[in-house]
């Protein structure tokens, strides 16, 4: 292959890294997600065009998107947390919940197909997706945040599915907290804590999961690819803020349009993705 080709698709690869990294970034501060839902399908694509095996790629994406959202969810924890709009009761109370579905998920995704870890991804986004475009105001599963055993029990399965797909646990949380009375404001904040208590022990549970691979490709610790991590941290890092300053300013119905449209956006680019 031709030099400056093989330069230039490096350098364009770069900047549609660090491009996502902004957007993912802009987005965990907006919807309250750690940018795993941009990230995982960007990263994915990268994997493939570098020729990373195909039995770790998805594997990968999920396990470097928990990585970036760490500090990501934490600059976004922060910010929300300053406004007083964090339902801290509600995050003490899924302190150990959580991280059992976390650990839970790592165990799982040792063992499952990369095209399984799409198909949970695809699924999950678009019924998630379809529920907030047609969300209307009445449609509620009760007047609060219900009490145990339910509450640890969806705090669980928020932590298992969210480590599945690579996310902060933002997509989840947002509708279990709006379907319970509370305002999406307050769900995107409260999401924001959700991804720290998801992506440090997921990043630590799949790098345990895939401490060994053959296939894992350079620079990976587990299936946490070290490179990817380092490249797109800084920028999701600075750009969640801003993200926060248009999620306090933006009508509710036209956060959960918006929110909704991206979900199903990228349930779409999977399922296609399973059919390549």
């Amino acid at each position: 292959m031709d030099i400056s080709l093989l330069s230039n698709e490096a350098i364009g690869l770069g900047l549609a890294l660090l491009a996502s990294g902004a957007v993912a970034g802009f987005m965990a501060g907006l919807f309250g997600i750690g940018g795993g839902a941009v990230l995982v399908p960007v990263l994915y694509q990268f994997l493939t065009v570098l020729g990373v095996d195909e039995s770790v790629r998805m594997h990968v994406a999920v396990a470097t998107s928990l990585g970036i959202i760490v500090p990501t969810s934490y600059r976004s924890f922060m910010s929300h947390k300053k406004r007083g709009a964090v339902d801290l009761q509600l995050l003490k109370s899924w302190l150990i919940p959580l991280p059992v579905g976390v650990v839970a998920a790592a165990f799982v995704a040792a063992y499952v197909s990369g095209d399984a870890l799409k198909g949970i991804f695809a699924f999950c986004a678009f019924v998630l997706g379809l529920r907030m475009l047609a969300n209307k105001s009445h449609w509620r599963l009760g007047a609060d945040i219900p009490g145990e055993p339910i509450r640890s029990v969806c705090g669980a399965m928020i932590g298992f599915f969210s480590t599945l797909m690579g996310i902060g646990g933002g997509v989840m949380n947002n509708t279990f907290m709006t379907l319970y009375g509370r305002s999406i404001h307050q769900a995107v904040a409260t999401s924001s804590g959700t991804g720290l208590m998801i992506s440090v022990p997921g990043t630590i549970g799949l790098i345990w999961a895939g401490w060994g691979d053959p296939a894992l490709p350079a620079f990976s610790a587990g299936y946490v690819n070290l490179l990817g991590v380092a490249l797109i941290i800084p920028v999701t890092t600075f750009a969640a803020p801003f993200g926060v300053k248009v999620a306090h300013a933006m009508p509710r119905r036209r956060m959960e349009v918006l929110f909704g449209l991206f979900l199903l956006v990228v349930a779409a680019r999977f399922c296609l993705s399973l059919y390549e």
